[in-house]
């Protein structure tokens, strides 16, 4: 099972620099799991950028994933993450839901660098 975080999808959506990194996580749609929270974060940015359109367009190619909800015990997972790794709640949400699934974190955000089971590339 694959989670990309809110990063990757922009990435991916932009056509950027490592969009290749997460097409594979990303048209794995058999194994793909969405938290809603990047729902939240894909849908703010591009609307901020280009337009609800947009927006909408690339929402709908995300819900071809399995969306996952944040639940009280993925919550509680992600304040102790959040805690213990001195992360914002947002990433701590990402983690804890790929901890909850058994799934891998695809992402470029550096807070992830070295953690386990979490696929990391450099932002360029």
């Amino acid at each position: 099972m694959n989670i990309v975080d809110s990063s990757g999808w922009l990435e991916y959506f932009t056509n950027g620099t490592n969009a290749n990194f997460f097409s594979k996580p990303i048209e794995d749609t058999d194994s793909l799991i969405v938290p809603t929270i990047s729902l939240y974060e894909a849908f703010k940015r591009i609307l901020q950028q280009l337009d609800e359109t947009e927006a909408l367009n690339a929402i709908a190619f995300m819900q071809s994933g399995k969306i996952i909800d944040l639940s009280s015990p993925i919550a509680l997972h992600a304040a102790r993450i959040s805690a213990d790794l001195k992360i914002p709640m947002a990433d701590s949400i990402m983690l804890a839901s790929a901890r909850e699934y058994d799934a891998i974190l695809w992402t470029q955000d550096s807070d992830f660098n070295g953690l386990e089971d979490v696929k990391y590339i450099k932002a360029s």
